[in-house]
């Protein structure tokens, strides 16, 4: 990796917030707030250039949070209750009772379809639930070489809703569909991951931080280099309720990305846990606090 001064600025998140905000359609979903959003947008990081952490706002507070959530879900969480074992406290608003009950599932379920069931519990037509996170990896471990290192959180029977099939999941997965690359000639690997629907302002920020650090996860689990995490969110919108956060950001100049280390004695992705990252050379602007519909 280079030295945090040899780095270049990296402006694609706040290239891509323009480009919406500038050629986006708007259109009203089902949040029940206007948006404005574009098709297929996407940002590549070179992590020898540093780990894609946005420097447009302050994120460090959020980081822990981010990855908790994420080491959650690898290990299949699907409550709430579950969620907050690992100190993630924020999805009590979309398991309500009331949420629940429109897709027949209990208070605080995430339901069958959610990112911890997808991962670590794929139905299968055998019946017996099938661990994407720890096959793929082994996968990876005994033939890098195959492009078939696919992980997917959308599991169509449970996402799919219409009047004769109702959905098993309180948010449809938005992200966590991820395509791992690993070069055994040069000993490297990269990582595609493909968002569904993606906020821009706040839930891309906060995702980048989760896949970027899989990315370095899976890299030390296989003896590779991280090469590069490339980003693609199909629905990238803003809603109308941060316009005037946007504009602030967009008037902000990005800085140099930061550093992310890991803790080299890990040797299973089970056992990472926030601790276990170390975030030096950040310099962001001030925090902000941006909204976000349910």
């Amino acid at each position: 990796m280079k030295t945090y001064n040899e780095r270049k600025v990296n402006t694609q998140y706040r290239d891509l917030l323009k480009r919406i905000m500038e050629e986006g359609i708007d259109v009203n979903p089902i949040q029940g707030e206007k948006s404005r959003m574009i098709v297929g947008g996407q940002m590549r990081f070179n992590m020898d250039e540093g780990f894609p952490l946005i420097t447009e706002r302050d994120l460090s507070k959020l980081i822990g949070g981010a990855l908790s959530e994420h080491f959650a879900f690898l290990h299949g969480a699907r409550t709430q209750e579950e969620l907050l074992k690992w100190g993630c406290k924020w999805w009590t608003r979309w398991v309500t009772a009331e949420r629940c009950a429109m897709f027949d599932l209990p208070p605080g379920d995430l339901g069958p379809g959610s990112y911890g069931p997808a991962w670590t519990a794929f139905p299968t037509a055998e019946g017996i639930p099938f661990n994407q996170i720890t096959n793929v990896l082994k996968q990876l471990k005994e033939r890098p070489y195959l492009r078939t290192h696919v992980i997917s959180t959308w599991i169509p029977q449970y996402a799919i809703q219409h009047s004769e099939l109702k959905r098993k999941v309180v948010v449809a997965p938005c992200h966590g569909t991820m395509h791992i690359l690993a070069y055994p000639e040069t000993k490297e690997v990269s990582l595609h991951h493909v968002q569904r629907s993606g906020d821009m302002p706040v839930g891309v920020a906060f995702n980048l931080i989760q896949y970027a650090s899989f990315l370095l996860m899976v890299a030390k689990l296989i003896g590779y280099k991280p090469r590069e995490l490339i980003y693609t969110v199909s629905d990238a919108h803003i809603y109308e309720s941060q316009y005037e956060h946007v504009k602030e950001l967009l008037s902000r100049e990005p800085r140099r990305l930061p550093t992310m280390t890991l803790d080299q004695s890990i040797n299973d992705i089970m056992d990472f846990r926030p601790e276990h990252f170390t975030l030096t050379d950040y310099d962001p602007h001030p925090a902000m606090s941006i909204p976000t519909p349910t």
